[in-house]
């Protein structure tokens, strides 16, 4: 089973979860969408690895997300990499998911 197919399944079973079972579904969805988007960031910093720096901060607000000129070349890479993670169906599934969950009163950081 895919990372993408796991979450969707994990999405899609937390509507109908207790909340001691939401908890551990959407601990396990965040853990695999932590995991997707540092398998992005390695891809885009790869694919970008010959791109000046000051490229890259274009690059990065032309996807909307603007960059400082104090950020560093990896800080840009994972600013691009978020970019683009957030458009797969993997990302905007535990986008849904949290939302949802956080409408019910669960989250995964704990209130202080």
């Amino acid at each position: 089973m895919t990372m993408t197919q796991r979450i969707l399944d994990l999405a899609a079973a937390a509507p109908a979860s207790h909340v001691e079972d939401l908890v551990l579904l959407l601990s396990e969805a965040n853990e695999l969408y932590q995991q997707g988007l540092q398998d992005s960031r390695r891809e885009v910093a790869a694919r970008l690895e010959g791109l000046a720096t000051a490229d890259l901060m274009h690059a990065a607000d032309t996807a909307g997300m603007p960059c400082d000129p104090s950020q560093d070349r990896a800080e840009v890479i994972l600013l691009l990499a978020l970019a683009e993670w957030e458009m797969t169906p993997a990302a905007m599934a535990y986008a849904e998911m949290a939302g949802a969950a956080a409408r019910r009163g669960i989250c995964l950081v704990p209130e202080e």
